[in-house]
């Protein structure tokens, strides 16, 4: 979309906003009206004027500071004359968010801010890994789960993936339990769709993917997955906990720190390398296709 002349000098001018639409739902909704408003010909006290809010509050939206409501967005999107774009953008983003449970919610901060994730999987590929249709064939399992439930939590899952295709996104290190490639929670064609979405993380350079063989007779991976994510040196570390238990799954108590980090390094320490696990990947697809 084409920002009009006229206003390229009125743009110049406005704060530069260094910021990644990737980073958090906000972040994503404050980016695309920014985007919207400029290329409208709108300036920041045109708009405020035409939908009768301050420009301190539409600037604290434009960063994603402040969090947007459906009525405001409705507000914007006839304004700017853009339908339901918007409100059609913020609805998605709070549908997303609302398949989550609430005690998942805090985590996908630590996860959207985390410069690197450390991730231990036991029993299935991990949810940044995976795709639509392995996910849903996961989700489906669920006793009484309708089908637009399950869509919305598959959406939901995707959404969580948005965070790979930041500017810098966190490094991923990923060890996956062997038995995750023979497990069939789908059909063939599922699964080898899955096989081909973990092979694709051979050209991505900040994910690696190790699998811990059934020969390294590690043991001690089978008390659950976990993932343990570094964000900036100002903040401690935290982690995610795996569990059928509701109580403590994030954390960042100093010992709980100290016993993952030793856990997670004592199970890649018996990992295949990523080119020996890449390889294991697709000698187990070629299995599953044949």
């Amino acid at each position: 979309m084409t920002i009009p002349p006229a206003m390229e000098q009125e743009a110049a001018t406005e704060p530069t906003i260094p910021i990644d639409p990737y980073i958090s739902p906000r972040i994503r909704f404050g980016t695309e009206l920014r985007k919207f408003r400029l290329a409208a010909g709108f300036s920041q006290r045109k708009l405020s004027e035409t939908i009768h809010l301050s420009i301190s509050q539409l600037s604290m939206l434009e960063n994603g500071h402040r969090s947007p409501t459906l009525a405001l967005a409705g507000k914007v999107d006839e304004a700017l004359n853009l339908g339901t774009t918007l409100t059609g953008l913020l609805d998605r983003l709070n549908r997303a968010e609302a398949q989550l449970p609430r005690w998942f919610r805090p985590w996908l901060d630590f996860e959207r801010e985390a410069e690197s994730l450390r991730i231990w999987e036991a029993l299935i590929v991990p949810g940044l890994l995976q795709t639509e249709d392995y996910a849903r064939a996961i989700l489906s399992r669920k006793p009484r789960a309708t089908a637009e439930e399950v869509e919305d939590k598959v959406a939901a899952r995707m959404e969580r993936q948005e965070i790979l295709r930041k500017r810098m996104p966190p490094m991923l290190w990923i060890i996956m339990d062997e038995g995750i490639l023979h497990r069939p929670v789908a059909d063939p064609g599922v699964m080898r769709g899955q096989f081909e979405r973990l092979l694709d993380t051979e050209e991505h350079l900040r994910i690696s993917l190790q699998i811990l063989p059934y020969t390294a007779r590690n043991v001690l991976g089978l008390l659950g997955s976990f993932t343990l994510a570094d964000l900036t040196r100002e903040t401690h570390p935290v982690a995610y906990i795996d569990s059928q238990s509701l109580d403590d799954r994030v954390t960042d108590r100093p010992t709980d720190m100290r016993n993952l980090a030793f856990r997670y390094e004592a199970i890649r320490s018996d990992a295949l390398s990523r080119h020996e696990s890449l390889n294991l990947i697709k000698e187990t697809m070629r299995r599953w296709t044949t």
